[in-house]
């Protein structure tokens, strides 16, 4: 059974709005939801409970790969993730493989693959976060640009929460980086990149900035369970396969990676759901549609 409504909605929207959040309120102290607020979360948990979900047993991330479902937790794959993502408002490109949450769905994680080839880890020893920083930040400038065209918000890339850094026992490379919206919020984007044989998992972790620092060791050992299959792991890599066009510097910033927040059922919300990362190359010829180097 689902919980109730209001804090189940909020949690899987992240308590954008601390008005709209009763985790931290008794019954009494909670809001009274306009109609159009009840038709809205009416709307989303039909959603939800029309979607199948698996909550034990091993989860099934396309044909690359798969994710051992603890217990406390609930999955599901292509199609569900799909219908979700759209659900919270934001654009898909079609290449989402799964999504994982608690049962309350208070934070998440959603998996897509990029099929970008073998990204060789020479630099695992050289990144630079200053330069990478710097970097981000032209690309964000120059994403505003757009932006601001289409009447949404900007973003300003502040700074690293967490600076990159790769593990190479595990192939894992991730960072976080705080974003301010033009609207005034403040949000933190959190990304995993998982490195195999023919391409690149790319995770991202969604959930509320004072959340974070008690969810990160949950999402992180929840990624403990995730696991190329063997022929499609970073070790499996064959003479002939092909090789991606950069290397882990190049995950982070893709020659100028654009950061640009989506819009659609959340747009009244100045945090989002999902942070869209567009290379600058195919911007302006697909901005927001079909696949990129970057997604989700």
């Amino acid at each position: 059974m689902l919980p109730k409504l209001r804090p189940f909605l909020c949690g899987a929207l992240l308590a954008f709005a601390a008005s709209l959040s009763t985790h931290a309120q008794s019954p009494a102290e909670a809001p009274e939801k306009t109609p159009a607020e009840e038709a809205q979360d009416y709307k989303f948990e039909k959603l939800v409970t029309s979607i199948a979900w698996k909550t034990d047993g091993s989860g099934t991330l396309g044909n690359v790969a798969t994710l051992s479902i603890p217990s406390g937790y609930r999955f599901t794959g292509s199609a569900g993730t799909i219908q979700l993502m759209e659900g919270y408002g934001n654009l898909t490109s079609g290449s989402e493989l799964g999504y994982i949450s608690p049962l309350d769905m208070g934070w998440f994680a959603v998996f897509e693959f990029d099929e970008c080839g073998y990204v060789k880890d020479d630099e695992k020893d050289k990144l630079d976060a200053g330069k990478i920083l710097k970097q981000m930040q032209e690309s964000q400038m120059e994403a505003n640009k757009e932006l601001a065209k289409r009447g949404m918000s900007t973003l300003q890339v502040l700074g690293w929460q967490t600076p990159p850094f790769y593990n190479p026992q595990t192939n894992n490379l991730e960072w976080a980086i705080r974003l301010r919206s033009s609207t005034g919020g403040e949000s933190i984007n959190y990304k995993t990149k998982l490195l195999g044989r023919r391409g690149v998992m790319d995770v991202v972790l969604v959930c509320g900035e004072e959340e974070l620092p008690g969810v990160i060791a949950d999402y992180q050992n929840l990624l403990e369970n995730f696991a190329f299959k063997k022929e499609e792991s970073y070790a499996s890599f064959s003479k002939g396969d092909k090789i991606a066009e950069y290397g882990l510097t190049g995950l982070i910033v893709g020659g100028g990676l654009l950061v640009a927040a989506k819009t659609g059922l959340l747009a009244k919300f100045w945090k989002f759901i999902v942070v869209g990362v567009i290379a600058i190359g195919a911007f302006l010829k697909r901005i927001f549609v079909g696949k990129t180097k970057e997604s989700i």
